[in-house]
């Protein structure tokens, strides 16, 4: 008896969720129902976490046969060999002692890449001001998304560290360094996620991810509200015209105050906001979030807040609700047409109108949706990860616009951003690692694909340089891993290995199709200091640690002083130079010095100076002598300023 298609699937789902816990490239699956039912016991009491998805699977299986699953999804079949598997060995160990005679069968599993409708994406960044809680949102958003099997704190205060802060550096100070590309799938919707940095000297990073992202959630303290960094980042947001929403986190710290929090993004970032949920307790007594539309209260339950419980709102909080709930309409109808309508003829919106108006409000920037909760605590983030869905444009909502070069006046052409390879392919190199992260010899570069598709084998056009390179790996990155995908399309947040290319390349597969993309504002340094290494024996590898981290952060330059004999570290901050420092140290072994840097002064006249002077010279006689007379005048700031 082979089961039925819905069976199949649910074998073939959960063994794939079972089996994400030891490897990413093998499935695992007794060849009967016997061996099924003693599998599955043996899962139970080893994978607590998948207890229920585990029982609901017993009930559905009668009778399993390998062939059967062959079938359904067309695998090819490989027979069961202790070192052909990616198994931890000592858990292949366990499960050969303990059910030795359990004939096993193991399939090779490819990770293919979804080709999800256009409609189905999202591309988003998560910024803020520094220690906000971006990093530990993401690492909520990629466990609840199933991304990933365990939460990790920042700092590597478990010795494992976030996901996302993948470099040592990163986990020992607890900082977001490098923006870190991942992705996600939720409830049906694929979305790209990038964490970006929170300090200002790095704020490039959020810069050319911002440039290339459809929407954003901007993270707010929920103690220190609107900071410095949280206005620079409101200004980056402006300047691409991102659509985003706000999350205020850390409601469960002393002194948490979303509603200061909310004024705060009203007075200082000018924002049209108002609130779409509001917590239940603060601080200590930070138990759930209500959600103002669907006038129901959540509560996070579970070890990591995985189970959440919708009922009704407390008695306590039924009068704030309806208060802010009529604020919400109000703000909503000042700037939506529709729900505006409604206002003035005294109609009473109901749900769906209430989303589709803050949708509509949200992809034109005019309404800010605020949400809450605790990443730290585990609440809120699964609401905010729907409304991530619901509210958030996908890429065929926003205009997207290229330079067509070709003639002599040039004139702006709109992408089509059908995913499919009718069009010409046109992607754009936000960000490159001169090496990648784990390789000092091949770049790894970041693309945001726009129009068209490419996938492995294809031969690409850099615009800029014109030169012609063959796609020669293809991923999708998950933090500082790659995964290798076939093809990519419009919408898709991909990354090329070996690709000469400089940030805000253009990249075409037709060299006819002459356009390019605008590039990323890149700011100028502010700080400068003198570098050095301080052996001579390391001046080749100190070279190439400059000319690699020059080429990945183009707000990092080195410039040689000629008069003082000195090389000039620029950047953004002491912070960014001595995080530079320290991996020059680690990563290429050689040892810096930094410093002030020398200044060459010159003095020069401020006021005219007039002169007399006579000069004689004796020998005998009447002797000679020679007289000047003058006048030295300061020239103006703007003439011979170089000289």
């Amino acid at each position: 008896m082979i089961p039925s298609t819905t069976a199949c699937q649910a074998i073939w789902n959960t063994a794939n969720t079972i089996t994400s816990v030891f490897t990413s490239t093998t499935v695992i699956i007794p060849q009967s129902s016997r061996s099924m039912s003693n599998f599955i016991d043996f899962m139970q009491t080893t994978f607590k976490p998948f207890e229920d998805q585990l029982s609901s699977l017993a009930r559905q299986i009668t009778n399993l046969t390998v062939l059967s699953i062959i079938q359904e999804h067309q695998i090819n079949y490989k027979p069961f060999r202790p070192r052909s598997t990616t198994m931890t060995p000592r858990l292949l160990s366990h499960l050969l002692k303990q059910y030795r005679w359990i004939p096993f069968r193991t399939f090779a599993v490819k990770r293919e890449s979804k080709h999800y409708p256009l409609e189905k994406i999202r591309n988003i960044g998560i910024s803020a001001h520094i220690d906000s809680g971006k990093t530990t949102l993401s690492e909520r958003v990629l466990f609840y998304s199933g991304r990933i099997q365990a939460m990790h704190e920042v700092k590597g205060k478990d010795a494992i560290g976030a996901t996302m802060d993948s470099m040592e550096l990163e986990r020992e100070r607890g900082i977001t360094i490098q923006s870190a590309a991942t992705y996600v799938e939720w409830k049906g919707y694929n979305i790209n996620i990038i964490d970006t940095p929170g300090h200002v000297d790095f704020t490039v990073e959020v810069e050319r991810s911002l440039r290339v992202l459809d929407g954003a959630i901007l993270v707010v303290c929920g103690v220190g509200g609107v900071q410095s960094q949280t206005i620079t980042v409101n200004r980056q947001l402006n300047r691409y015209r991102v659509p985003f929403l706000t999350f205020i986190n850390k409601l469960d710290r002393m002194n948490a105050n979303p509603s200061r929090a909310m004024d705060h993004l009203k007075s200082k970032l000018g924002h049209n906001a108002a609130f779409v949920q509001i917590p239940i307790g603060l601080e200590g007594n930070f138990k759930g979030i209500i959600d103002l539309i669907e006038r129901k209260a959540f509560y996070f339950n579970g070890p990591n807040g995985e189970e959440v419980s919708v009922e009704e709102i407390p008695e306590q909080y039924k009068q704030e609700t309806e208060n802010k709930r009529r604020d919400l309409i109000e703000t909503l109808s000042g700037v939506d047409d529709e729900l505006g309508e409604m206002f003035v003829n005294e109609e009473i919106p109901n749900e769906q109108q209430i989303h589709d108006a803050i949708r509509r409000c949200v992809l034109k920037r005019k309404f800010n949706p605020i949400f809450v909760g605790s990443a730290l605590k585990n609440k809120g983030v699964q609401p905010l990860l729907d409304s991530v869905n619901r509210y958030l444009p996908n890429p065929a909502e926003v205009e997207n616009i290229a330079l067509d070069e070709l003639g002599k006046e040039k004139k702006t052409i709109k992408l089509d951003p059908t995913r499919s390879f009718a069009a010409p392919f046109v992607g754009f190199a936000f960000k490159i690692e001169a090496g990648g992260r784990n390789t000092s010899t091949t770049q790894l570069t970041y693309i945001r694909v726009y129009q068209g598709g490419v996938k492995r084998g294809d031969t690409l056009y850099n615009m800029r340089t014109l030169k012609r390179t063959r796609v020669s790996k293809l991923v999708r990155m998950h933090s500082n891993k790659a995964e290798e995908v076939d093809e990519a399309y419009a919408g898709d947040i991909c990354a090329f290995y070996g690709l000469d290319c400089a940030t805000g390349d253009t990249f075409v597969n037709d060299k006819a199709y002459q356009i390019s993309m605008e590039s990323i504002f890149v700011p100028d340094p502010v700080i400068s200091m003198s570098i050095k290494c301080s052996s001579t024996t390391d001046v080749e590898k100190f070279a190439a640690a400059l000319s690699r981290f020059t080429r990945e952060d183009p707000t990092f330059r080195i410039v040689y002083d000629e008069d003082n004999k000195e090389s000039i570290a620029m950047g953004m901050g002491e912070l960014q130079l001595d995080i530079y420092a320290q991996r020059i140290q680690r990563e290429y072994g050689v040892k810096i010095e930094m410093g002030k840097p020398k200044v060459s002064f010159r003095e020069s006249l401020v006021n005219p100076i007039k002169f007399d002077y006579l000069h004689k010279k004796q020998s005998g006689g009447a002797g000679q002598y020679g007289r000047v007379i003058g006048i030295l005048e300061p020239l103006s700031p703007d003439k011979f300023a170089t000289v």
